[in-house]
């Protein structure tokens, strides 16, 4: 592509302004490879990216190509947490998505190395390969080490619900403080199951990252050395035309579904890998992840779920060490090329579990079916989403009557105020992609609730999102969202919510003909925001539900 101005008179003007830049005839004269960097210096999981550029740079040298950085934005979730920043959050990626092309191809780089980590900015860089689709390849900067707080692993999510107990008298300010200053003690992407650990594994799932993208620590040296990798094997992509398309096919994408399973990956896995998988040319419908699910053992409890952290899915084998595990009952597609070069099959191939607590074999798993389930019912006519393996097995099944709230702020204030019993259903709504807008994640009232001691009685359903940090019997993506009339608008504080996660349902018990009347005078809510990108984005939202940034994308 570089070759358009690097060749001919007419482009002389194009390569003058190379001369500014300071690159050389050589230099001209090779490849040029694209370096998206996100660093920034307000996320941990980014902070460190500056180091990974560098050692891409030297690799992509190294193999005969000119290396050139240019900038992707990145919000950080948890800074963003509990105010209107979380409103941004998701925007982002689409803002994330729509610059990497201009810039791509604005400039004709023959090639590209991504270089994320949170996240917003690993999907909307993976959105954004599947557009340009040249030869491309992923190095994530990695993630956190673990916490340690009392002689115990803890991560983020343990900050989040120490608020909570310390709200409720159940730990000191003492503690809470040592909590602030032990849950984050190093640079990178927080280090349980959480979103961004979450689509840094399900990348090197894809085919699109190198042995080790999601799971080598932040501050390890075999990162740097992955980053080295990464710009060399970029080059052989090009060499042999291996695109993105080439690699993120419709069975590469079940493969991502089915490793999200066994993994227990975020909830919000569920809203990234479509939106991947559109760009790629591929329709993932979601109704297929109950069917995964139903045939794919759950086999890690990383944190939220459990107590082992990303650094022990490292040691254990990493996510080749899961995918050997599945493939045993021959749940992969083995024989798609990926950006090593190689086939799936040749990856994990040696690939061997070396710890069986925290990657537990095929034949001893968590659960015989997936970490994530898709509900649906009267409540939630397309789609709610839920982290099973995250739930308690007590709250698989329950009923109990709606408290209605209609932003998180007011469900935070009735939790932490002791308004909210055991047997509860929280419901907060008008906080969809439409409703809130920007669809907030719900990590702050979740965290409550567990620091409230209240984690294995009361559920929460809402119409925005979950954080991957949250745990419990928390369905959120509700859709068609509070907005645009969803069912959910139409609760009332008392009716008894229904929950059955093994069976997939979510339903009010109210009768149909209840429903239509609450239908016919419910009242859509003014815009909350009516400036500023917030608004531009709700204005094109028209389905509210989990597709809505699709339509975005589909409108432009």
């Amino acid at each position: 592509m570089s070759n358009t101005y690097t060749n001919g008179e007419n482009f002389a003007p194009q390569r003058s302004l190379f001369n500014a830049l300071g690159y050389t005839k050589e230099e001209m004269e090779k490849p040029l490879v694209g370096i998206v960097s996100s660093y920034n210096e307000i996320v941990p999981g980014h902070m460190n990216l500056d180091k990974i550029v560098e050692a891409v740079k030297m690799g992509v040298a190294m193999a005969g190509g000119t290396p050139v950085v240019f900038p992707a934005i990145a919000v950080c979730d948890g800074i963003a947490m509990g105010h209107i920043g979380m409103k941004y959050s998701l925007v982002t990626r689409d803002l994330i998505a729509d610059s990497t092309e201009a810039m791509a191809l604005a400039h004709q780089f023959d090639a590209l190395v991504m270089v994320p980590n949170c996240d917003k900015n690993v999907p909307g860089l993976l959105m954004a390969a599947a557009r340009v689709n040249v030869p491309t390849v992923f190095v994530s900067g990695g993630p956190m080490l673990a916490g340690r707080v009392k002689g115990q692993k803890t991560s983020l999510s343990s900050m989040f619900e120490a608020v909570g107990s310390y709200a409720a008298g159940s730990i000191s300010k003492e503690e809470l403080d040592e909590f602030e200053n032990k849950a984050c003690p190093t640079c990178g992407s927080c280090s349980g199951m959480y979103t961004a650990n979450s689509m840094n594994c399900l990348t090197e799932v894809l085919g699109m990252g190198l042995k080790g993208n999601g799971t080598i620590p932040a501050v390890y040296s075999e990162r740097i050395k992955l980053a080295k990798h990464a710009g060399m094997k970029v080059m052989e992509l090009l060499e042999k035309n291996i695109r993105p398309r080439d690699i993120m096919t419709e069975k590469a994408f079940l493969n991502a579904l089915t490793v999200d399973m066994a993994l227990g990956c975020s909830t919000n896995s569920m809203l990234h890998l479509p939106a991947i998988a559109h760009e790629a040319g591929v329709e993932l419908n979601l109704e297929l992840a109950n069917e995964i699910s139903a045939k794919t053992p759950n086999l890690c409890h990383l944190a939220p779920a459990g107590h082992t952290y990303i650094e022990d899915l490292n040691e254990a084998g990493g996510v080749y060490a899961v995918m050997n595990e599945l493939n045993k009952k021959e749940l992969l597609h083995t024989d798609l090329i990926t950006a090593t070069g190689k086939t799936v099959a040749e990856n994990i191939e040696g690939c061997v579990n070396r710890d069986p607590e925290v990657i537990r074999p095929v034949e001893n798993p968590y659960s015989e079916t997936g970490g994530i389930a898709v509900l649906k019912g009267n409540l939630a006519p397309d789609s709610g989403v839920v982290k099973r393996s995250a739930v308690a097995p007590e709250m698989l099944k329950m009923e109990g009557p709606a408290r209605v709230f209609d932003c998180e702020e007011d469900a935070i204030k009735a939790i932490k105020g002791g308004e909210i019993n055991a047997g509860d259903v929280v419901v907060i709504r008008y906080e969809g992609p439409k409703g809130g807008p920007g669809m907030r994640e719900m990590l702050n009232p979740t965290s409550a609730i567990m620091g409230m001691g209240l984690g294995s009685s009361v559920a929460l359903i809402t119409d925005g999102r979950f954080s991957g940090a949250s745990r419990g019997a928390c369905i959120g993506h509700v859709s068609p969202e509070a907005a645009v009339g969803g069912p959910i608008a139409l609760v009332e504080e008392g009716d008894m919510i229904s929950i059955d996660i093994n069976a997939n349902t979510l339903n009010v018990k109210v009768s149909d003909e209840e429903m239509q009347r609450r239908r016919e005078n419910w009242v859509p809510r003014e815009p909350k925001i009516t400036t500023g990108y917030l608004a531009r984005y709700a204005s094109l939202v028209t389905s509210g539900n989990r597709g809505a940034i699709l339509e975005i994308n589909q409108d432009k």
